[in-house]
C-alpha cells in the first residue's frame, strides 16, 4: 500500500497530513502600523530578484487574528484548529517593476500555520501574540469607529518584541503593503550529503480578496527585538500611521518568479 498526504505525516489513506491541499480560506482581523526603516537595512534583506521600492525603507507591522478552513470546511467544527494569530514584518520591494512585499520575519501561535508558513516560504516562527478585539455591544472593548482604540503584541519566549497601537479617526483606502502581492523564498536545507538545497523565490497566488471598512488614524509602534542584530536593523526610524479593519482572501497556491 502507498503512503500518501498532502504533507507529513503520510498514511495509507493520506487523512494524518498536517496540512490539507490548497485552497485555504482565511477571515481576520488585522491591526497594522505603517513604518520606515533604514533603506540600506531593507535592502540587506532581499534576495538578488528584488529591488526596493520607488519609497525605499517602507515597511509594515501586522498583527492578524484569523479563522481558516480548507474547502470543505471541516476545520470550523473544531475551533481550536482554525483560529491562530500571527505578526509580520513587510518591506516595500518590487520584482521586474511589479510592487511586492516581503516578510522577513513572521510569527505565528500555532503549529499548523507554522508549518503551512514554510510550505509557501514564510519565515514562520512560534510567538505568541494577542490583539483587542472589536465589540459592537457593551464597554469592554473598542468599536469600529472613530475614537476606537486597538492595541496588538507579541512576545517570544516570553520576552516581549513588539507591541503596536492605533486610534482610529477616519475611514481610509487599503494600506499598500495590505494590497500587493508578498514574495516568499521556499527554501529547505539539503539533508543527503553532497546535495543542493531547496531554493525557490515564489508568490503567493489569492484570490476572493475582501476588505472590510478601513479605519486609520495614529499609529505607535514599539520594538524590543532583543540580541537578534539582524532583527534590530529593522527598527522603525519613523512611525507613520495605523489601520485596523476586517480581511478576507483565498489562498490557491504560489507562482515561480524568475
Amino acid at each position: 500500500m502507498t503512503l500518501t498526504g498532502y504533507s507529513l505525516p503520510l498514511s495509507p489513506s493520506g487523512a494524518s497530513s498536517s496540512l490539507t491541499s490548497p485552497p485555504w480560506f482565511f477571515s481576520g482581523e488585522v491591526v497594522m502600523v505603517d513604518y520606515r526603516v533604514d533603506p540600506a537595512a531593507a535592502a540587506r534583506f532581499l534576495p538578488p530578484e528584488l529591488e526596493l521600492g520607488p519609497d525605499p525603507g517602507a515597511a509594515a507591522a501586522v498583527f492578524a487574528e484569523w479563522q481558516w478552513c480548507s474547502a470543505n470546511g471541516a476545520e470550523l467544527d473544531d475551533p481550536a484548529g482554525c483560529r491562530f494569530s500571527e505578526f509580520l514584518i513587510l518591506l516595500g520591494c518590487t520584482f521586474g517593476g511589479e510592487p511586492m512585499a516581503r516578510a522577513p520575519y513572521a510569527w505565528v501561535d500555532q503549529a499548523v500555520p507554522l508549518m503551512r508558513g514554510w510550505v509557501q516560504g514564510m519565515p514562520k516562527q512560534f510567538g505568541s501574540v494577542h490583539m483587542t478585539r472589536p465589540v459592537q455591544v457593551g464597554r469592554a472593548g473598542p468599536r469600529m469607529a472613530a475614537g476606537g482604540r486597538f492595541a496588538a503584541g507579541l512576545a517570544v519566549r516570553d520576552r516581549r518584541v513588539a507591541e503596536v497601537s492605533v486610534t482610529l479617526a477616519e475611514q481610509g483606502e487599503p494600506p499598500h503593503l495590505h494590497a500587493v502581492p508578498l514574495v516568499h523564498s521556499r527554501y529547505f536545507p539539503a539533508w543527503v550529503p553532497g546535495e543542493k538545497p531547496l531554493h525557490q523565490l515564489v508568490s503567493s497566488e489569492v484570490s476572493d480578496v475582501e476588505f472590510g471598512p478601513v479605519w486609520r488614524g495614529a499609529g505607535e509602534f514599539r520594538f524590543f527585538p532583543g540580541a537578534d542584530p539582524d532583527l534590530a536593523s529593522l527598527a522603525p526610524v519613523e512611525v507613520g500611521a495605523g489601520y485596523a479593519f476586517t480581511y478576507a482572501e483565498t489562498l490557491v497556491g504560489g507562482r515561480r518568479l524568475g
